[in-house]
């Protein structure tokens, strides 16, 4: 974690203009810290299996915290869930405006990409990667996910719709972020689509839990605005809080289970990073 700060900081988009605030406003986010859990997660899939390969491994990482950063500001402007709090400061078109938040997220998906393309690593393993984040953190997956989340605000979903709305918007972008990491120590592909049913497992566990949050806890325990999702598809909206629980507690020990199947080499690196997440939602 201390040596992707490290990296993150040293590699913040930095550019000469005579704009007055454009490189404030794109660091701003990135720097107000945050769980950086998806980069971690790649990374530790890396240096499970290819430890020499973990300098190289940054470049894509950090592309996974600038496009879900970009994701955040996006989602907290006014026309999406009018959000005032992100990771404990203001959200960036509080403190600006909303055409430079929308700006600054463009700015962060963008690089996302270049950051790949420019990575020390083969271009095989490039090309791939920009795909998979393309997928799923794009218009097969996150973004297609926010876009049933808006749409059918006010409009209760079945269970089963709504497993598939938080399954694109947050599950699909953690799932890629272990297999993008499978990806650059070349695992057999069985072991590839293993990784990814295990993160979208966890994706979904996720959110069940950050909807518990939202509903439980104030915007200054949790870091960001809550008590919003009134008019959303939240599993809390649809079932309780203590069902809710229940649904993450089943899901967290399957996950448990699928954990428990892997090898020692990644149990090691992944689970300090992936158990304190398990049993959050108690």
């Amino acid at each position: 974690m201390q040596r992707f700060e490290a990296y993150l900081k040293k590699n913040i988009p930095s550019i000469e203009s005579f704009h007055p605030h454009y490189n404030d406003a794109l660091a701003q986010m990135l720097l107000a810290g945050g769980k950086r859990f998806r980069p971690m997660l790649l990374l530790a899939v890396v240096e499970a299996y290819a430890p020499l390969l973990y300098s190289n491994a940054l470049a894509p990482a950090l592309a996974l915290e600038f496009l879900h950063t970009y994701s955040l500001i996006h989602d907290d402007l006014p026309a999406m869930d009018n959000a005032s709090l992100r990771r404990g400061f203001p959200t960036l078109h509080t403190t600006y405006d909303d055409a430079t938040a929308i700006l600054a997220g463009d700015a962060l998906n963008t690089e996302a990409f270049y950051r790949i393309a420019c990575a020390s690593l083969r271009d095989d393993i490039k090309i791939k990667l920009i795909e998979l984040l393309a997928r799923d953190g794009g218009t097969y997956g996150m973004v297609l996910g926010q876009a049933i989340d808006l749409h059918f605000e006010n409009q209760p979903l079945a269970l089963e719709e709504l497993n598939t709305l938080h399954r694109n918007k947050t599950a699909k972008l953690i799932a890629t972020s272990l297999l993008m990491g499978a990806v650059i120590v070349e695992l057999e592909k069985s072991q590839q689509e293993a990784l990814y049913g295990f993160g979208l497992d966890l994706g979904l566990l996720f959110q069940i839990q950050d909807d518990i949050i939202d509903e439980t806890q104030s915007s200054e325990e949790a870091g960001k605005s809550t008590g919003k999702d009134g008019a959303k598809n939240s599993f809390v909206n649809l079932l309780g809080v203590e069902e809710s629980r229940q649904r993450a507690e089943a899901l967290a020990k399957r996950l448990e289970e699928q954990f428990e199947n892997f090898d020692t080499a990644l149990k090691q690196k992944l689970g300090p990073i992936v158990q304190e997440y398990f049993y959050r939602h108690r």
